[in-house]
């Protein structure tokens, strides 16, 4: 479980809850901000995107209501004839409607047409194939509501015949739909669509058609393409868009999870929050710098790991990873066997070895079942996999060791702040607090815990004590400035955040937490659309952190922002390979997925360009508050 964060670690919209450090915080408004909103990226449930000569830009259709866009122009004659299919044809949707449909009375009835061939339409005038096809489409109606599929594809066919009509490909498709027969059904929608690329039903059928067929990516563009046609008025279409969305993230994310070098930790500034989240403990006696051990050991072993550790960088991480391991295959630990398995199991769950750090856990334990904080860091991955109840029951037995130790209320309190149970979690982190005062992420937790409860005077009240006694911790300037910022408090927000960049460099010049950086780039984009300056800071976050998932991802949404979807699907793509965990892998391909079937939908269909230009203006009521940092 995390350290303090201004945001509770997310209930993602595509993965399981994830118990994650403390930089969620700025990931947690972007999951958060897309599941409340229904807006992941730019289209789950909500969000219609807009082509324009600027670029592509985003309409909420949460607060305000959208201008209807531009319709093609159709002549009179058209828009008779698609308003009587409509009502006449729409047999997929409802059978009986075939049996109310007028008849004209100069066509004759379906058996006494003339037979229908290749050869025989062609000594047919115009009016004759017209007056044929209809009789012919009217009768595969009457089959179709009958349920008697292949009678109606031989009407179907034989209409289409006499004259090619997006409708009459349709409901042929509707048939083949009905015997899934789902090849055939995306060959005729496809023919539907080449003669009318904004047919919203041929579209979703072949949607569905492609889903079935295990063609994702192509049903998810379709239905992309179907809710910007239907302004996003569907539920189901716009429901399947985020179902095909997760589906497509699956399988992509299978591929990076095989292609994934197990040994990879994440960034620096995620390892620092994780280890930090735990009270730092003196060398276990006999590991101390001032011991000689020798590194072919595994006490050295231990010995080097610990040191390394101390630097906060990623060279020193991925040392200390690796001295773990070896104390382990060297042995002869004697009593400090417990500890590293702890440690092992510590970075294997960093690393996203989950089942293999669960084991080194359990042996800790097993060595030393006083060693309470085996306990809590196996807690702590349980309800990373979304077992709540495995880590309930791990804190429980850790109290029931040492009902003493601060650092399990702490993480007990935590569990409580991911599911939202506020009043419990407040409960705890007092209560860590009143058994230790000196750490200070209890009393940063205590307040933003107070915020969420909606005691905003209490919260600034416990962040001017912690500024007071904590004065040289980065951390409270950052969380203080992040609800500053929430209460769009721009001038003060920015203020905390410098303080805290600036005791960074100051503390730790080698092992910098980028976050207020990244939290300032928010501020300013959020209170002047500075999208140059918000960039700048976040490629310095890069420099600083070049394997910062939450970097990468706010660069990402600043670019979509602006329109820039290439340029930001790049980011997208990157934070999935950052990401740590399936569930994390999921979500960040999401992301990434949403706008690649953006920049795929404006190839494709070029001419919706031209239908949503009239909802440009709408954009603009989207401003800097529809931004992710906008909320939480």
């Amino acid at each position: 479980m995390s350290r303090a964060a201004a945001a509770p670690p997310p209930m993602p919209p595509l993965g399981k809850p994830i118990a994650v450090p403390v930089q969620s915080s700025v990931w947690d408004r972007f999951t958060n901000w897309a599941s409340e909103n229904k807006a992941l990226v730019y289209t789950i449930a909500g969000v219609a995107v807009v082509v324009s000569s600027a670029g592509v830009v985003y309409y909420l259709n949460g607060d305000s209501t959208p201008r209807p866009a531009a319709q093609p122009k159709l002549s009179k004659k058209e828009r008779r004839k698609r308003k009587e299919a409509e009502r006449q044809a729409d047999a997929p949707k409802s059978p009986s409607l075939a049996g109310e449909q007028p008849k004209a009375p100069t066509v004759e009835p379906a058996d006494e047409l003339p037979e229908i061939t290749e050869d025989t339409i062609a000594s047919f005038t115009d009016e004759q194939r017209r007056e044929y096809a209809l009789q012919l489409k009217n009768a595969g109606n009457k089959a179709y509501g009958a349920k008697d599929y292949q009678k109606a594809i031989d009407l179907y066919t034989k209409a289409i015949l006499c004259k090619p009509d997006s409708i009459f490909y349709s409901n042929r498709a509707a048939c083949y739909n009905a015997l899934s027969v789902w090849d055939k059904v995306v060959q005729d929608t496809t023919a539907a669509i080449s003669i009318d690329p904004t047919y919203v039903k041929a579209l979703n059928r072949r949607a569905n058609a492609y889903e079935h067929l295990s063609q994702f990516s192509e049903s998810l563009l379709d239905y992309t393409a179907s809710c910007i046609i239907d302004e996003f008025r569907t539920e189901s279409s716009t429901n399947a868009v985020e179902r095909l969305l997760k589906k497509v993230a699956e399988q992509k994310a299978e591929d990076i999870i095989k292609s994934k070098d197990p040994n990879k930790l994440p960034s620096p500034t995620f390892v620092s929050n994780y280890i930090q989240s735990f009270r730092s403990k003196p060398r276990p006696e006999g590991l101390e710098d001032d011991v000689e051990l020798s590194e072919s050991t595994g006490k050295g072993q231990l010995q080097v790991g610990l040191k390394a550790m101390e630097r906060k960088t990623h060279e020193g991480y991925e040392e200390a990873a690796n001295a773990f391991e070896k104390a382990l295959e060297y042995g002869d630990l004697g009593e400090h066997e417990a500890v590293a398995y702890n440690l092992r199991g510590t970075f294997r769950n960093l690393r996203g070895s989950q089942e293999q750090a669960l084991q080194d856990m359990d042996k800790s334990i097993q060595l030393d079942p006083a060693y309470t904080q085996s306990y809590v860091k196996r807690a702590s991955m349980h309800l990373e996999m979304g077992d709540r109840e495995s880590a309930a029951e791990d804190l429980e037995l850790a109290l029931a060791q040492n009902p003493s130790d601060p650092d399990i209320y702490y993480h007990r309190a935590q569990l409580h702040f991911i599911h939202g149970e506020f009043q419990d979690a407040a409960k705890d982190y007092q209560k860590s607090i009143d058994l230790d005062t000196s750490f200070i992420f209890s009393h940063i937790q205590l307040g933003v815990t107070q915020y969420k409860m909606g005691s905003v005077a209490s919260s600034m009240a416990t962040f001017r004590r912690c500024v007071k006694n904590f004065e040289k911790v980065p951390d409270v300037y950052n969380y203080y400035g992040e609800l500053l910022l929430d209460q769009t408090k721009f001038d003060e927000a920015i203020q905390k955040f410098d303080m805290a960049m600036e005791m960074e460099k100051q503390t730790k010049p080698m092992a910098m937490n980028v976050l207020p950086l990244i939290n300032k780039a928010l501020a300013l984009f959020q209170q002047k659309s500075d999208f140059s300056e918000a960039e700048k800071l976040c490629d310095k976050a890069l420099i600083i952190d070049p394997e910062c998932d939450i970097a990468v991802a706010t660069m990402a949404q600043l670019l979509l922002q602006q329109g820039k979807i290439t340029d930001a699907l790049k980011y997208f793509e990157r934070a999935a390979e950052l990401a740590r965990t399936p569930g994390e892998i999921v979500n960040a391909l999401s992301y990434a997925e949403a706008t690649r079937t953006q920049i795929e939908v404006q190839e494709k269909y070029p001419q919706l360009a031209a239908k949503l230009q009239g909802m440009g203006a709408g954009a603009a009521a989207m401003g800097a508050g529809g931004f992710p940092g906008a909320g939480r």
